[in-house]
């Protein structure tokens, strides 16, 4: 694949978007992100569209223009242009009253529309130009116009007044890609050597950046996947004039130990500048106000002080949470989107898989808008598919719209036209007036939806006139109904289901938008990326995922041997057990006195898995009923971080007890516990979902799509967790440990077929 011209080239100058010069020149005071003020960046185009769809013929739409002023290049695509009027026009859609439109948002779109006019005037010899702001309520379609009449001239000053205030960014920001650059093409690997594997997997990461392809890279616990991709990706950057890195995980230990490895790779001088981005709510300083300077002191002056903190953090290589928290403290600005801007600068950033693949996502957006070339690492990508089933399903309850309707009277109206039509969509799925314990709906429920666009244009209104009163669960509601609109958009019965439950108790009910094929929506996201790797030591079998993921025909395979081998890891499957639901009372005593016995014959840690958190609590009470002497700990549900910290802890090196955990939760994966920290796991059952009409749906659906609907939704998304658990126990070439299966069913052929084949080099012992 030819390499493009680079964005930003210190012979050619300085690129940069017309937005983007804007946004860093032209906005002063407050933050200000009312509840309901902001479209997303769907509905922006899709209102876009509908301006251009009225005008008449001649109207040019989408008018790409380009200018420079010494070495900055500014480029950008105005809206529309009138040429019968002579009428240039920026298009914004809004939500609510535009008279609630904050001074410093419409400084900026002014700015924007007197960039693109002089872009215009330059390209046509135009000696003068009406500028129009147009504002196009997405809830109504009404247009509102704003107009303001320039010279040419005055233009121009204005435009080389704002290249001006930017120009000594521009060459800060060319010299740190210049010096970036040299620094990884002499980059070293911080250790004297690669591991076999690791070697194997860092050399087809290079490769697919080389050919701007995506990757499947399965790599066994051990090999050192994230400092092989990282390493290997930065050495790509400069020879593919790769202008940002993006490392995506489902949890939070994996960004810590990318952020490890970042640091360990860490050039003297001169190298990638690296940051942390986290959600909203772990950043938030004052969770209980809303985003505006009248209500939090974080935003209260935020764009003027944003230029100091900004200039302060790009000087410094890396950025996590707490530096990042630091930095805004000491500026009084808000961390979260002071860590959205700094994404625009930062060249890796290590953040969550939604930064990316949501439907809003901000890295994907940002990229898109700076037509930047992207490459993906996407860590323990076996999770990627039910997180992608997550961003991409919606649900509302009908009690939640009850109580909404009694703490804002004044949204009775629209609360109680949702509320018939929610009630009729009940009565259409219990015609005899008892409801079924799941139904998915024939059709899309379009009154339903219908009502629910009305209820969330009232609702907007409302959040926009009256930030200071943040009522929580009105803005909870509000947003996800908005997500659920949104998706609705997209719905196609090949990929999800809308689906209806009753609540526990009463006659209301939950409606779900239920995503079950997430490929439709991630396909896209592969393809807007020059590069991406998926890696993990659970990607098999690969149709599995390939399906389900939606990875391009040409994505390259690659998988890496384990660094260990079964003289290492002992696994024993215990035949005489049964994990099966009908069995599980009774595998409550021989699962304790199995535990019990590897501990006596070899005291040390180890974890103790199981499916649930009940299925925990019983095993945990029988071990203590049976062996009250044998220390144990369990993880409770719902643990912060500090509580999942303390579990961690009891894992001392030379410790002795058994840690009791949820398969595929927390302690599962993405945990380094070498040495004799841990020295053997115990899983009982084989990881697979609970059998329910949620699930089964599923299975139905993926049997009709790809023709495998039990191993998709069931058998393999079981293993993977199976798989997960059992590698924590080896991980460096010095370690030894043992892995009890505790289940007969794991001493099937067609089961052992998809664990990895080195467990099994000689076969299993049985432990009876």
């Amino acid at each position: 694949m030819p390499v493009p011209p680079p964005a930003s080239d210190p012979t050619t100058g300085y690129t940069v978007a017309v937005r983007a010069l804007c946004e860093f020149t032209a906005r002063t005071g407050d933050l200000d992100l009312r509840a309901g003020a902001a479209p997303t960046a769907q509905e922006g185009i899709a209102g876009h569209q509908v301006v251009a769809g009225r005008k008449a013929a001649g109207y040019e739409r989408e008018v790409t223009l380009a200018g420079r002023w010494r070495h900055v290049r500014v480029r950008g695509r105005a809206d529309g242009y009138d040429p019968a009027a002579n009428r240039l026009d920026e298009v914004k859609t809004h939500r609510g009253p535009l008279a609630l439109q904050s001074a410093s948002q419409r400084a900026l779109h002014w700015a924007q529309a007197r960039v693109y006019g002089w872009l215009l005037c330059a390209a046509r010899g135009l000696p003068r130009i009406t500028l129009a702001l147009v504002y196009l309520d997405i809830a109504t379609g009404r247009e509102t116009v704003l107009t303001e009449d320039h010279t040419a001239d005055a233009l121009r000053a204005f435009f080389e007044d704002q290249c001006e205030r930017f120009a000594g960014w521009a060459d800060q920001e060319l010299a740190h890609r210049a010096a970036r650059d040299a620094a990884l093409q002499e980059l070293r690997f911080p250790h004297a050597q690669m591991r076999p594997g690791q070697r194997l997997l860092a050399e087809a990461v290079w490769r697919a950046a080389r050919a701007g392809r995506c990757l499947a890279a399965e790599a066994p616990t051990g090999v050192g996947k994230t400092l092989g991709t990282l390493f290997a990706l930065l050495k790509a950057v400069p020879g593919q004039r790769i202008d940002r890195v993006f490392y995506l995980t489902a949890k939070t230990p994996q960004r810590r130990l990318a952020l490890d490895a970042m640091a360990s790779l860490a050039p003297a001088a001169g190298g990638p500048r690296v940051l942390e981005l986290v959600a909203r709510e772990k950043a938030c300083e004052h969770p209980g106000s809303a985003c505006t300077g009248a209500a939090c002191p974080r935003a209260r002056g935020f764009y003027d002080r944003l230029p100091a903190a900004r200039a302060e953090a790009v000087a410094r290589p890396l950025l996590d949470r707490q530096a990042l928290r630091t930095l805004a403290t000491a500026h009084g600005i808000c961390p979260y989107y002071l860590g959205q801007e700094l994404a625009r600068w930062c060249d890796v950033v290590v953040g969550d898989y939604n930064h990316w693949f949501d439907s809003g996502a901000a890295l994907h957006l940002l990229a898109a808008a700076e037509d930047w070339q992207c490459g993906l690492l996407v860590d323990e990508a076996h999770n990627l598919t039910e997180r992608a089933r997550a961003m991409y399903s919606a649900a509302l309850s009908q009690s939640t719209l009850r109580a909404l309707r009694r703490a804002a009277p004044q949204l009775r109206g629209a609360c109680d036209r949702l509320q018939r039509a929610w009630n009729a969509a009940n009565r259409a799925c219990a015609p005899d007036g008892a409801l079924p314990a799941y139904r998915v709906l024939p059709e899309p429920p379009t009154a339903w939806l219908d009502a629910l666009r009305l209820a969330c244009a009232a609702i907007g209104d409302h959040l926009a006139e009256t930030p200071q009163a943040l009522d929580a669960e009105l803005q909870r509601f509000y947003f996800d109904a908005l997500h659920l609109l949104r998706l609705a958009e997209r719905f196609d019965a090949s990929h999800s289901v809308y689906d209806l439950q009753p609540l526990p108790r009463g006659r209301d009910t939950v409606l779900t938008l239920r995503n079950i094929v997430p490929a439709p929506h991630l396909a896209p996201r592969w393809a807007a990326a020059h590069t991406a790797t998926l890696f993990s030591a659970t990607l098999s079998p690969a149709a599995f995922h390939a399906d389900l993921l939606g990875l391009p025909e040409d994505a390259a395979r690659v998988d890496a041997p384990s660094p260990f081998d079964a003289t290492q890891l002992s696994v024993r499957v215990a035949r005489h057990i049964s994990t099966r639901w009908a069995d599980r009372a009774r595998s409550l005593e021989p699962i304790a006195d199995l535990l019990a016995a590897q501990y006596a014959a070899a005291p040390g840690n180890y974890l103790a898995f199981f499916s649930s958190h009940d299925y925990l609590a019983q095993a945990a009470a029988t071990m203590r009923a049976r062996h009250p002497g044998l220390p144990l700990w369990q993880q409770e549900r719902q643990m912060d971080e500090a509580a999942r910290d303390a579990f961690l802890a009891r894992f001392a090196p030379g410790g002795r007890g058994i840690g009791f955990a949820v398969l595929g939760g927390a302690f599962a994966e993405g945990i380094d516990l070498p040495g004799s920290r841990l020295v053997g796991a115990f899983i009982a059952t084989l990881g697979l979902p609970q059998t329910n009409p949620v699930n089964e749906q599923r299975r139905h659906r993926l049997q009709q799509a790809f023709g495998t609907g039990y191993d998709y939704a069931y058998l393999y998304p079981g293993l993977q967790k199976v798989v997960q658990a059992a590698g924590r126990v080896i991980r460096t070439p010095e370690d030894r440990g043992v892995v009890h299966l505790m289940d007969d069913r794991f001493a099937r052929v067609e089961v052992q077929r998809l664990l990895p084949a080195w467990w099994f080099a000689p076969a299993p012992a049985d432990l009876r």
